[in-house]
């Protein structure tokens, strides 16, 4: 599956909820379907900056040369949201991460309706992921 059917796929969850209250629990229970990140993975290294609730992110290569993200957040609307971003980027190429526009988070709706902190952690999550996508490009050479 693409980068782009993966975030048609976020839209269609969302296409039938209206109230903002229902969006904000189907982003919740995307949180809480997530893998918990292990105790050993919270490290300094791993957070997040620029979030304003705590976020770790943890990104590996896999043999096909596609990367697997993984984190954990303790605030239950941003561990939504990093769940998502994982749905949409995890098992592509860091090229494909790299070239990717992520339309889905202005088409749901979801960018009109985050803090302002909350919409700088959402960039500072993007961003280190694509930070996490260019490192391995460069190690591939």
């Amino acid at each position: 599956m693409t980068i782009e059917e993966s975030q048609q796929d976020v839209i269609e969850q969302f296409a039938d909820i209206d109230d903002w209250m229902d969006r904000y629990a189907c982003i919740i229970d995307m949180g809480n379907a997530l893998d918990p990140l292990p105790e050993n993975l919270k490290t300094p290294d791993r957070l997040i900056e620029g979030c304003q609730s705590r976020v770790w992110l943890d990104a590996s290569l896999d043999e096909d040369g596609k990367v697997d993200f993984r984190a954990d957040s303790d605030a239950i609307i941003v561990k939504g949201i990093i769940s998502m971003l994982i749905e949409v980027l995890s098992g592509h190429t860091p090229d494909e991460i790299l070239e990717a526009d992520l339309h889905f988070i202005n088409d749901i709706g979801l960018s009109e309706h985050l803090s302002p902190t909350r919409s700088n952690g959402l960039v500072a999550m993007m961003k280190q992921m694509r930070a996490y996508a260019a490192a391995f490009k460069m190690k591939q050479g």
